[in-house]
Order: structure tokens, then sequence, then C-alpha cells
């Protein structure tokens, strides 16, 4: 932490002018500094503040106050562009807010300009409803207000309290890895687990820090932003299940168009497994099986349940990895267990379907670049051994990589 830097209060001081200087002075109290700035856009904080935003936009025209939604937009762009301004010269290192609906929806965007790592703190009152959208790909700490924001109070004083001791000590953090290695970023989940930790033993065992990810949706996404902003050296998609669950509206649906397309001015070498593409995950149980369900191979999980993609499914799903892969051929390879794709999807499993799988590998290699490798092997995607290929074919794409490009 840099000890000139301050922590930035962002808030709609407008109507929550008490919490945001509470939080504040808690912070000060700690002995750090703070920067308040206010995004309300009903009017300007009625005590002084660092910067406030409502007047810099009022007095530049970019507020229409007959359409709430557009000043609450173009507020949030413009604070972010400052924010991003602030960590960029060192002003700040850390973010905090509270609000109610429109708070959260402020703060939290605003706070999505900030990198991985950047302390980031909101006190919600809406934090205990479906923060998908809101969070997103961001390490943002929610926090329940549990009571509304109306004043500060014994019991939201107490939160708010909880809250700046949280961003506190948060940007105060000095831990750094022990060494500086290659990352290779590993999306998996639940069916392909033991796949995933043989794959990983056998990165480090290379030398390599391999990043896990959850392939529900948002954990694909926040590797392709990470990817992005240059963390990895090698991605070792392991878990390709996600098109399958977007396909059908399933539990690790929401992927957006990004996923599994080329990194954006980088070139970075992609090996694409079918970890999970024999199925699609959703949420019902075996006592309340959807009636379009009911003649499908089921794995029955938790209150989750895995349905076996049928043929017309399966052929969807290899046009749409070919057509994302084929857009950046010299960097992708592909490896694919012939044995099974899942824990369901082995030799007497409920999902297990060779005709099936065999149907989406030659869709594949149909519709693929030429220039793009598939090499078949005869294991199961949880057999060490297929882990254990994988990570010596990631191994040799990253070593092959010259001047940024995969000759």
């Amino acid at each position: 932490m840099n000890p000139k830097s301050a922590i930035a209060v962002v808030g709609t001081f407008d109507s929550k002018a008490e919490e945001h200087f509470f939080l504040r002075d808690r912070i000060e109290h700690r002995g750090l500094q703070v920067l308040t700035i206010n995004v309300g856009t009903k009017g300007p904080s009625p005590f002084p503040v660092s910067i406030d935003l409502y007047e810099f936009m009022y007095k530049m025209g970019k507020l229409n106050f007959e359409s709430r939604d557009e000043s609450i937009n173009a507020m949030i762009q413009e604070a972010k562009t400052q924010i991003k301004k602030l960590y960029h010269e060192g002003e700040i290192c850390g973010i905090i807010s509270a609000g109610g609906g429109t708070g959260t929806h402020l703060g939290t965007g605003i706070m999505h300009e900030l990198p991985l790592g950047v302390p980031k703190v909101m006190v919600s009152t809406v934090a205990s409803r479906d923060m998908r959208s809101t969070v997103g790909t961001k390490d943002i700490t929610m926090i329940h207000s549990v009571a509304d924001l109306l004043g500060v109070n014994s019991i939201s004083g107490k939160i708010l309290e909880i809250a700046a001791a949280g961003i506190c000590g948060m940007v105060r953090t000095d831990w750094k890895p022990k060494a500086e290695k290659k990352r290779i970023a590993l999306p998996f989940f639940g069916f392909i687990t033991e796949g995933a930790e043989a794959t990983k033993n056998a990165l480090e065992a290379l030398g390599y820090e391999v990043v896990a990810f959850h392939a529900n949706g948002t954990g694909g996404m926040a590797m392709e932003e990470l990817a992005a902003e240059g963390y990895f050296d090698g991605i070792l998609d392991f878990a390709t299940h996600e098109l399958a669950d977007d396909l059908k509206n399933g539990y690790c649906r929401g992927i957006g168009p990004e996923r599994f397309e080329p990194v954006p001015d980088r070139s970075i070498p992609r090996l694409i497994v079918p970890g999970g593409l024999d199925c699609a995950v959703l949420e019902f149980t075996r006592r309340n099986v959807p009636e379009p369900y009911k003649d499908r191979k089921i794995f029955f999980y938790d209150f989750r349940s895995a349905i076996r993609l049928n043929i017309e499914e399966t052929k969807i799903l290899a046009d749409q990895l070919s057509q994302k892969l084929n857009q950046d051929p010299a960097n992708i390879k592909v490896l694919i267990p012939t044995k099974g794709w899942s824990e369901a999807d082995r030799h007497g499993g409920p999902l297990y379907d060779p005709e099936m799988n065999r149907l989406f590998t030659q869709r594949l290699k149909e519709k693929l670049d030429s220039q793009i490798e598939i090499e078949e092997m005869d294991c199961h995607i949880n057999d060490t051994a297929f882990g254990e290929m994988a990570a010596k074919v990631m191994d040799e794409m990253v070593r092959n990589v010259t001047n940024g490009e995969i000759p």
C-alpha cells in the first residue's frame, strides 16, 4: 500500500451523506486517508467532499433530468473514468460505497473499472438478492446492510463500522507469491474434478502456477477478462461445459460472446478439452423432472441434474465451438478423451453414450480449420493419464510460443 494513497468513499452523498461521512470518519479513525466522491444525480453533496461529480456533470450538461436512467449511466461512465485515473496516478488504493438498489448499481458499476486485487467493498440493502450481474466477474465484497440505510443507528452503524474495518484491513495486505512462474488458467467444474486435479498436479510438476476457475458461466468469463489483462501464458480449457449450459439455459449459463474466442491483442495458446460437453446441468431433482426431459438419460446430482445432450444439441455445440476456435487456429489444439467427458459419462454411468461423443468429434473435425490439431486419447477425462497428457500438450504449446506467435 502506498502510504500516500487514500480509500475512495464513493456514493450518493445527495441522499446518503450521513452514511458515507460515517464511513469516512471510521476509516480515518484507523489512520488511513479518505477521498470522498459524490456520484449522486439528484443534487450536490450537502457538505464538502473531495470531488463532487454532480457539480461537474451539471456544468457540462451531461445530466438528463427527464431520463433518470440516462443520468445514472452517464454518471457511472464519468465516475469510472475518474476512478481509473485516480488509481493509475496512485491516489487511491481501495474503494467503498453504501446504498440501496440505485446506490448499489452506481457503486458496483464504478468498482468494475478497477483491476483484480484492488479492495472493493459494497454495503448494500439488496445484497441478499441475486448479485450475479451486479458483482459479475469482479472481486467485489458485498455486505448485506440487514436494516435499510436511512441515517446511522445502532444497527446500520455496526454494519458500516464492520465495512470500514474491512476495507482498512484489505488495503493493508502485503502478501506476494513466493516466486513468479508462468501461469496457466484451468477452468473446470465438479463432474471433472479428478481430471482437473491430475492436470494441475502435472502442470505444477512442470514448474507452472495453475489458476483454476469454476466453469459456471461467470468463472469462464472472469478467466477471459484476466487473460486479456495479460495474466496467463496459456489457457487449458478443461471444461467447455459452459457452452452446453448456455445452450440449454442451465446452471452454468451466462457466458458472453468472448468465451472461447481469441484473447484481444494477445497470442495465448489454448488447449481445448470437451469436459462436460456430454450434458447440460439444470435445476431439478428426480421428484420433478420436466416433461421435455423425461425420456433423456439423467444424472441426478443434488438439487441439480444433468441431462444427456441429443443429436441436434451435440451438432450445435460442435458448430459453435468450431466457429469460435477457427478465429485463432494458430493458437489452438484439441485433446479428446474417448472413454467419456464427465464422471457420469463413463462405462456403466447414467450418461454414457460413446456414439454421441463420436458424433461430436466427427462434426468438430469437419468444421475445424485444418491448422487445428485434434488428438484423441484412449482414456476417460478423469483418468490421471489424461491429466498428465493435457499438461504435457499445454507445456509444449507454451514452449513453442516465439515472439508472441505459435509457429
